[in-house]
């Protein structure tokens, strides 16, 4: 099998809220839907201050262009992303400039196990 060259599986994650016998609320990611990206790191450069998301930002997922809230209904308020294992929390989904054409995911890294 060839490898993929840093292709990276993204998978984004959607929280359901149950409440026990007691009444307490219990959390739950369920995998909704995946995309084949790149990750990498943000610099977070100051410069990009007109967007204080993007200042968050720990890294970066670029893919090719799927329209994910028609599809799924994902949005950086209802999901997060789990890449290698590692959870990061969605900060904006861009489509630059509604050319349809890649998705830069701007992501803030939460830690390295799924119990996050």
């Amino acid at each position: 099998m060839k490898k993929s060259r840093g292709n990276k599986l993204g998978i984004f994650q959607q929280k359901t809220v149950t409440y026990n016998e007691l009444h307490e609320a219990e959390e739950t990611w369920l995998d909704v839907y995946s995309l084949t990206g790149w990750l990498d790191l943000s610099t977070g450069d100051s410069n990009m201050n007109y967007n204080a998301k993007l200042q968050n930002s720990t890294h970066v997922f670029l893919a090719d262009y799927k329209p994910l809230t028609t599809l799924t209904g994902i949005t950086s308020e209802n999901s997060r992303m789990v890449v290698d294992g590692s959870v990061y929390e969605i900060e904006l989904i861009d489509d630059p400039m509604g050319m349809h054409q890649h998705l830069e995911i701007y992501l803030k890294y939460l830690g390295g196990g799924l119990g996050v």
